[in-house]
């Protein structure tokens, strides 16, 4: 979100478009948050009294999916089951209220700029990680057909063995995570490349100023400021009702799939930020 107010985004949209897009980033977000939480309070208070309460999860609005898998969980404590059919159960709660709500089609998934962030690959989930040194590390993925339910819960699956595949992987993520603050600026990983304090020049981007994924001598670095900076902080509307799960062949993604995952993201990266430099250099001959 906050590279909708970075160096390179923000040179690609105007503030119309990129408060729409913050708006569909954003209602994601507290959708999945406001569904998740009270699941995990009451696994929390299930455990304090020794019993499950998961009977009181429709209470809450979540899915008898989930109410079905909690019970499950509690008796079997199998957590790749729970955590797979907590991927399915996320997507699936924003497919019809984000993915095929008419407002963010029109808005966003249908437009120019999100159809190219697909096809350059500009969309990335990374995991940094602290290895011997103190040497941060990128590990992630490339989303790609955002619009596909399947995609993103196939890639949620991937993600998963991509994070607990590898003990020494997700202890060095997990080591990053504990000792580095999240601002939400992409100094936090890379400040070498990034900085929160803008120390280039407003209006169009003039030169380049990375190859190879460093920045060329004497250029500033690029501007990626922090979350509280970038936006304010915003009241949602109550979430539409309604339980998703109508199909029961959802079933099939808890099955395990040990599929080779390597998590190797740093090149493409890195060649995703020069396109985005690329195209913010040529915004009067590409973009409207």
């Amino acid at each position: 979100m906050t590279d909708l107010k970075g160096d390179l985004l923000s040179r690609l949209m105007n503030e119309k478009k990129q408060e729409e897009f913050f708006e569909f980033l954003e209602r994601g977000n507290w959708l999945i948050f406001q569904d998740a939480y009270p699941q995990f309070l009451l696994y929390g208070e299930s455990i304090r009294r020794k019993r499950g309460l998961f009977h009181l999860l429709p209470h809450f609005g979540i899915s008898k999916f989930m109410e079905v898998i909690w019970e499950d969980f509690w008796y079997r404590r199998d957590s790749y089951i729970l955590a797979m059919a907590q991927v399915v159960n996320e997507q699936s709660y924003l497919e019809a209220r984000m993915i095929q709500n008419p407002f963010y089609m029109e808005k966003v998934l249908h437009t120019l700029e999100f159809v190219l962030q697909d096809l350059l690959s500009f969309n990335q989930i990374l995991f940094p990680s602290l290895k011997k040194g103190r040497k941060t590390v990128l590990t992630g993925m490339t989303i790609h057909q955002f619009g596909s339910l399947h995609e993103r819960i196939i890639l949620g699956r991937r993600l998963y063995h991509l994070l607990f595949s590898d003990r020494q992987r997700h202890q060095d993520i997990l080591i990053w995570c504990m000792i580095q603050p999240h601002s939400g600026s992409r100094k936090d990983y890379w400040p070498q490349i990034f900085n929160d304090v803008n120390e280039g020049l407003p209006g169009p981007l003039q030169i380049r100023r990375l190859r190879n994924c460093r920045l060329i001598r004497n250029s500033p670095r690029l501007y990626s400021p922090r979350l509280e900076y970038a936006w304010p902080n915003m009241k949602h509307r109550p979430a539409e009702p309604g339980d998703w799960f109508d199909d029961c062949s959802v079933v099939r993604y808890l099955i395990e799939n040990d599929e080779p995952v390597d998590g190797k993201i740093t090149g493409d990266y890195c060649e995703t930020l020069q396109n985005l430099e690329l195209a913010a250099l040529a915004k009067k001959t590409v973009f409207i």
